[in-house]
């Protein structure tokens, strides 16, 4: 118990070098966050090869499976329509990746690769850039009128700016709900345990009655793992669905 002494529980979120190496002063040194991304791909390609040889009667992987999907394709059929469909494939994925990473951040001295704000901007801004690229290409420079709202020619100088920062707003937005979330719900449960095995140095029967609460606030972070992958797919179909109904709206 001694070694909780001193540990703070913001440590699961630093990046720490496994193998330190440098070459042409670039450091590529493998830390913890990238060599748990890659267990992340040989485990999602492992369990797709497991999983594509699909049964008639399904194993309990395969129906988690088929749950999601069914899951995902009715967002996507609700917040984006028939014609949304094109763009289930990206959004099941993000989903799953989103949620996958989420839940490995429950393992012991496992790393939340989400919580890590670089990751989550990184693929935030890549998915919000690619989709007002999607609407530059499928409108033209007409797509840019969505900056411009219908209002008289002078409020044009002070609303235009905040339309245009408001659209890049949600790059950061769309990451830092994530991460902090995951940041606080795994700080919460480490905070929990720390006092109960704390308290159970003091006398051991207390282990049993405050295991109760740790499985409560457990349960709580599964769901919010799952909550925040959901969050997450609704949002970006919302901002998809500004593109892709763009010209159903008038401006």
């Amino acid at each position: 118990m001694s070694s909780l002494k001193g540990y703070s529980p913001l440590e699961q979120f630093e990046v720490v070098n496994i193998i330190s190496f440098s070459k042409f002063g670039l450091d590529l040194s493998l830390t913890n966050v990238v060599f748990v991304f890659l267990l992340f791909v040989l485990f999602i390609y492992l369990f797709v090869r497991k999983w594509y040889h699909f049964t008639m009667i399904p194993s309990i992987t395969q129906y988690l499976m088929e749950s999601l999907f069914v899951f995902v394709n009715k967002i996507v059929k609700n917040q984006l329509g028939e014609s949304g469909m094109a763009y289930f494939p990206l959004i099941f994925v993000m989903f799953n990746v989103i949620l996958i990473n989420n839940l490995l951040g429950l393992i012991p001295n496992g790393v939340a690769l989400t919580s890590h704000i670089i990751i989550i901007i990184f693929i935030s801004f890549s998915l919000i850039t690619s989709i007002f690229y999607l609407g530059l290409k499928k409108y033209n420079l007409k797509f840019l009128k969505i900056f411009i709202p219908t209002c008289p020619f002078l409020l044009l100088l002070i609303l235009v700016p905040i339309e245009i920062f408001s659209y890049m707003i949600r790059l950061f937005s769309l990451a830092i709900r994530l991460a902090a979330n995951i940041v606080a719900g795994h700080t919460l449960v480490y905070i929990v345990t720390s006092f109960i095995f704390s308290v159970g140095i003091l006398k051991y029967w207390l282990y049993f009655i405050l295991l109760l609460p740790l499985f409560g606030i457990l349960v709580l972070e599964f769901g919010i793992c799952f909550l925040q992958a959901y969050v997450f797919v609704i949002l970006l179909c919302i901002y998809l669905g500004d593109v892709l109904n763009y010209g159903n709206t008038k401006h």
